[in-house]
């Protein structure tokens, strides 16, 4: 989720759900030492639970990596061995680490040695013609054995060559069974299953074999799935009612970002999904999208752009009682 789930997202997505845990966007151990820290690392408390998701190989770098955020008051340390894309493949790292797997125990040693934070994995199935159980397997039992805290699975294998970044996030074939398997096999590890989950009724069946459930695209793109997270699977009160509500719960921390310069789009652009498959939302999507972008765009235009769902919505509901 590089360059997606940053802070103005994840604020967005903590209003409709108190208790999933929301992930950083993936930071590389270069960025974290060398880069600007409170731009990078900073967030507001009300965004937890949230883990840290580092980038990176190289176990010193990545334990200073991890001493430099534990103070910023992260939940928890993911080191990415799952990610694809072109940036992780020329540093070597991500997908590539499935290939290493003694490497990835070192890193997570050096980051348990190095924080008191949980230090967590998330990993592929396998990578290119690794055969997917012993890749697993193998990378799992050194990540236990080194300290690691828990496994997020992306249950199908990346192809580092021959497969886009994008095209590797659906062509190769799901095995959610061998994630099952890995459960089974190490009952006390908590285990939480990724990859093609988009449905709150396939969660629920995930987690009849799983600890958890990670969701991506489908949480960035239908933001209001989130809101039925509270109630059906932790068993509590939605924080709030509908996407409507979401928007003007969002508006106080537009305004105060808007005060300190940022630019509108930068945090309307988390919410075109906003109302995926409603009356308006293409309205709303290409309203928010082409306004926002415009110097000295307010939550005015953000509002405008809700009315076309609500007008679409009105006429809808005319047009049934007539």
């Amino acid at each position: 989720m590089m360059d997606w789930t940053d802070r103005h997202c994840r604020s967005f997505h903590r209003l409709m759900s108190r208790r999933a845990r929301l992930y950083t966007e993936m930071l590389t151990t270069g960025a974290v030492i060398f880069g600007d820290r409170d731009r990078l690392l900073g967030f507001d408390a009300a965004e937890r639970p949230l883990a840290l998701q580092l980038g990176g190989s190289d176990p010193g770098e990545l334990a200073k990596a991890a001493r430099i955020a534990e103070p910023y008051g992260f939940d928890e340390i993911n080191l990415n061995v799952g990610c694809p894309s072109d940036r992780v493949q020329n540093g070597a790292f991500g997908a590539c680490l499935m290939l290493r797997p003694d490497l990835v125990a070192d890193c997570v040693r050096a980051m348990k040695d190095a924080v008191a934070l949980p230090v967590t994995v998330k990993c592929r199935i396998g990578v290119d013609n690794q055969e997917p159980r012993a890749a697993l397997f193998g990378l799992a039992e050194r990540a236990v054995a080194a300290g690691c805290d828990a496994l997020v699975v992306h249950a199908r294998k990346a192809w580092l060559s021959g497969l886009s970044p994008k095209e590797n996030r659906d062509v190769p074939p799901l095995d959610y069974g061998l994630v099952y398997e890995l459960k089974r096999g190490y009952p006390n590890l908590p285990i939480a299953i990724n990859g093609g989950i988009a449905r709150l009724e396939d969660m629920r069946a995930h987690l009849a074999h799983v600890d958890g459930v990670m969701i991506g695209r489908a949480a960035y793109h239908e933001p209001e799935l989130l809101l039925r997270v509270d109630p059906e699977l932790f068993g509590e009160a939605a924080p709030l009612a509908d996407g409507f509500a979401a928007v003007e719960a969002f508006i106080p921390y537009i305004e105060a970002q808007l005060r300190r310069g940022e630019r509108l789009s930068n945090m309307t652009r988390h919410m075109l999904g906003l109302f995926a498959g409603k009356p308006g939302a293409r309205a709303f999507r290409r309203r928010l999208a082409g306004e926002s972008v415009r110097p000295g765009a307010g939550v005015e235009t953000l509002r405008a752009a809700v009315d076309e769902v609500r007008r679409a919505t009105a006429l809808m509901a005319e047009a049934a009682r007539a």
